[in-house]
This record gives structure tokens, C-alpha cells and sequence, in this order.
């Protein structure tokens, strides 16, 4: 058995197995579909595994994060779900420029709209989702955290829709998503600026839920991350989906009138 991560994060291959024997992983798999050992049965992972490019939303880190959400949503035994890096100091860096360079325009126009497109398939998991943000959430990396039902980070994470510094636009949902966490006037203050805040900033402006000062190991996040879907567990799955699914629905309801 193959463990990941300090819970021991057992790597799956094919259907979401809760017992002890889950598969390898496929060999150089950039993301990775797990579950914490011990009582915490219902909490599935994304373990998140690109360390050479900081996690960064290339072709094959975006089509097995696809593949790790399809399979999933129609698992009824996962009642949350948590975004976790295995690599030390980073969630997600953003989208993969080196590959971008190589695209010519209509490349780039399906790319970008296939990142929207999985930020929405995140968003409309039935089960609540948290990203444990143990460093980098940058451009899409944020973007990818915003699509998540809660945020949780380390006081020593950075994050910012960086987009604007480059040239760019944050086209994977952020300038939807960012201004329904913090407010229009401040989403256009941060995406403006392309400022970078760290994990107290981000609490103060309701960015993220939790802050916590980061560890020797460097998973402080997850680690509360992992206590808060515990939390989650034990309440009712319904309730908690319709939960999920009212707020949703009202908000989109909502942005319809302005």
C-alpha cells in the first residue's frame, strides 16, 4: 500500500475503494485521487502532484483532474472532498505559461475555456469541497481555491489573481468568484494590482475561512482542512448536499439582478 501525506493518504487507481488495498498510482500520475487513513471514512482527496512545474494547470494536470472529478460525483460513500499539493510549499502555481507559449490563438481560446469549464465541474461537486492552501495559490491556482466551497490556509501561503502582471485576464471564473468572497470594490482593488496577500490578509477579507500558522511539515492547512470536513461528516448527507446546492442556486439567482 502506498501512502501519501501525513494522514497517509492511500493512492487510488479506478473506482474509489475505502478499504485497505487500494492500487498504485499510475507512474507519474500529476494528480492522484486518495483517502485519509484512520476514522475518516466519507473524506476523499485530490492530491494534487506536479512538483517539477509547482502544480500548474498543463494539458495532462487538467485532463486527470477531469478524470479524479468524474469519478468522484458519482461515488456515494464521499461526503467531502479536500484539495490537497503534495508538493512542499505550493497549492497550485497557476496556469502552465511554458505550454501556453506553444499554443497559437484559437489553442489558447479552447484552453482558457476548458479551465473555466473545470473550475465549474469543482463547483458543482454535490458534496462540499475545501482547498487546504499550504503555499503558492496563484492566477488559476486561486481560482481553482475559489471554486472550492471553503478555503483554508496557512498564515505563510500566498495567493493573488496574478493575471494582470503578465498581460492577462483571470479567465477561469475569478472575477466572478473573487468579488462573492470579498466584495466587488476589493476584488478590483487585488485583480487591479495583481497583489499577492498572505494567509492572515486573506482571512481578514473573507478570502479564506481559516488561517493557521504553518508547521515544521508544511501541512498546517490540510491538517485543519481534515478537521473541518470532519466536522461536516457526521451531519446529515442531504441536508448537507441541499445545503450546498440552495446557497448555490440563490447566489447565481442573485447576480442575475444586477
Amino acid at each position: 500500500m502506498m501512502r501519501l501525506g501525513r494522514a497517509g493518504a492511500r493512492a487510488l487507481r479506478g473506482p474509489l475503494r475505502w478499504g485497505p488495498g487500494g492500487a498504485a498510482p499510475a507512474r507519474g500520475a500529476e494528480v492522484l485521487v486518495g483517502a485519509p487513513g484512520g476514522e475518516s471514512g466519507g473524506i476523499a482527496e485530490i492530491l494534487m502532484n506536479r512538483p517539477h512545474a509547482r502544480n500548474s494547470l498543463g494539458k495532462v494536470f487538467v485532463n486527470e483532474l477531469f478524470s479524479a472529478l468524474e469519478r468522484l460525483r458519482f461515488d456515494e460513500k464521499v461526503r467531502v472532498v479536500v484539495f490537497k499539493s503534495e508538493v512542499k510549499g505550493v497549492f497550485c502555481a497557476g496556469a502552465d505559461l511554458k505550454e501556453r507559449e506553444k499554443m497559437d490563438d484559437a489553442e489558447v481560446g479552447l484552453f482558457v475555456k476548458r479551465l473555466r469549464n473545470l473550475m465549474d465541474e469543482i463547483a458543482a461537486l454535490p458534496v462540499p469541497t475545501i482547498a487546504a492552501i499550504d503555499g503558492y495559490a496563484l492566477g488559476g491556482g486561486l481560482e481553482l481555491a475559489l471554486a472550492c466551497d471553503l478555503r483554508v490556509a496557512a498564515s505563510s501561503a500566498k495567493m493573488g489573481l496574478i493575471e494582470t502582471t503578465r498581460g492577462l485576464l483571470p479567465g477561469a471564473g475569478g472575477t466572478q468568484r473573487l468579488p462573492r468572497c470579498v466584495g466587488v470594490g476589493l476584488a478590483k482593488e487585488l485583480i487591479f494590482t495583481g497583489r499577492q496577500i498572505d494567509g492572515h490578509q486573506a482571512f481578514s477579507m473573507g478570502l479564506v475561512n481559516h488561517t493557521v500558522p504553518q508547521n515544521d511539515e508544511g501541512d498546517a492547512a490540510y491538517q485543519r482542512a481534515l478537521t473541518l470536513a470532519k466536522e461536516i461528516l457526521p451531519q446529515a448527507p442531504v441536508a448537507v448536499k441541499m445545503g450546498k446546492l440552495a446557497i448555490n442556486r440563490g447566489i447565481e439567482m442573485l447576480a442575475l439582478q444586477f
